[in-house]
């Protein structure tokens, strides 16, 4: 009888064992929602740092960057009010809902001019261990030739200022090279991505093609004014997207993935020609909430991008893609895989496969370079980046193992 308890009790120890390392090896992921392009009175947005936070974290954003245009929120700022009945009433909403920490002040001319709160100072406002994170960010904004060249960095620690240069090419690629060089001087964790390169037709695909060391760019922005879907001369973003890719391949770079982003500015009317929140975003499939577990999820693709499908699940074995689809009632679902053939590269970007339902899969075959799905949705998009536009989501590419 001792015998056997103690048999019982070994293997009852060995299956703990098992068990506790087979947790240690794979950790419990989950998904995390997430914009990574915004905007506020720190330059251009058109609200305070606490309003918008407010938005976003009551609206279930599990992460937000504040990406105001070279600048950093720390220091001292003051921003004088429009004289406009929007930012007025902005105003009188920001004081009723944060008064007791609202430091103001008026001119002469009865024009008021509000201290805007650093990141140090509102972080710990809305910042909840596993439920909320606000992640500093820079939108580095450069010019060459009056050609807009932006470019957003995720989790920045020290302000990159503008440089310069000759190029486009060249002036993307140090920017690249600034943000390699304070990741690697810091060890923390931070990846540059390229903003809106239809905005004012500034960056073409062979301009992201010249660079080494760029792995993100916005497959979708919600400004009004970025020119997502090309036009009869130049390309749409997912155009793009499979051009660059098929070249980043073609000359054994990493793949490039897609974000979707806000690029929100407007935060008091809410219309077509205003840049508004919850237009796009991105959904993470991480260890847990912090800046360092959600780069690293992003750098291995394990994200997709959405403008509101969500999905139940994303799984590729080495050989197959497969997509389930969070339903909604009463809404219906296409799923496409879209690729590019080694044997005709000149064409990127066909369509593969396409299924009606909540789930489908593609199995790569030997002559396809990558794969990436595209779910569509059969809802219209609530206050869309275009009239008529229908929810959507991106996966990132995959490749055949």
């Amino acid at each position: 009888m001792k015998t056997s308890l103690i048999i019982l009790f070994l293997l009852s120890s060995a299956f703990i064992s098992c068990n506790s390392e087979k947790k240690k090896v794979e950790p419990t992921k989950q998904w995390y929602k997430g914009n990574l392009h915004t905007h506020s009175y720190w330059s251009d947005g058109d609200d305070y740092p606490e309003m918008i936070m407010d938005w976003y974290k009551s609206h279930d954003y599990d992460f937000v960057v504040l990406s105001d245009h070279n600048t950093l929120a720390e220091g001292e700022k003051w921003k004088l009010i429009p004289k406009s009945p929007s930012h007025e009433m902005g105003f009188q909403k920001y004081f009723e809902k944060y008064g007791d920490q609202v430091i103001y002040r008026e001119d002469s001319a009865g024009r008021i001019e509000v201290k805007l709160k650093t990141l140090a100072e509102y972080a710990p406002m809305f910042e909840e261990q596993g439920e909320f994170l606000i992640i500093q960010s820079q939108e580095l904004t450069e010019n060459f030739e009056k050609k807009p060249l932006h470019m957003n960095v995720t989790n920045i620690q020290k302000l990159i200022p503008a440089e310069g240069g000759n190029s486009v090419p060249e002036i993307l690629q140090n920017g690249l090279d600034r943000v390699k060089a304070q990741r690697d001087s810091t060890g923390v964790p931070m990846f540059l991505h390229i903003n809106h390169p239809n905005f004012i037709w500034a960056i073409t695909p062979e301009d992201i093609m010249a660079l080494d060391g760029e792995r993100f760019f916005e497959v979708y922005n919600g400004h009004p004014m970025v020119n997502n879907y090309g036009d009869s001369l130049r390309p749409s973003m997912e155009v793009l997207w499979d051009k660059v890719q098929v070249a980043y391949l073609t000359d054994g770079k990493p793949l490039l993935y897609g974000l979707a982003v806000d690029d929100a500015h407007n935060y008091h009317v809410f219309d077509q020609v205003s840049s508004n929140p919850g237009r796009g975003w991105v959904m993470v499939l991480a260890e847990d909430l912090s800046p360092s577990s959600l780069i690293k999820a992003m750098e291995r693709g394990d994200f997709y991008s959405t403008t509101g499908v969500t999905l139940a699940a994303i799984d590729f074995d080495g050989e197959s893609l497969s997509i389930e689809v969070e339903p909604e009632e009463g809404i219906t679902y296409k799923i496409q895989f879209f690729g590019t053939k080694k044997s005709n590269r000149t064409l990127s970007g066909v369509l593969l496969k396409e299924e009606q339902g909540l789930s489908s899969s593609y199995t790569l075959e030997e002559d396809d370079m990558y794969v990436r799905a595209k779910i569509i949705s059969s809802k219209l998009k609530e206050n869309p980046y275009q009239i008529g536009d229908m929810e959507l989501s991106w996966t990132q590419p995959v490749l055949k193992k």
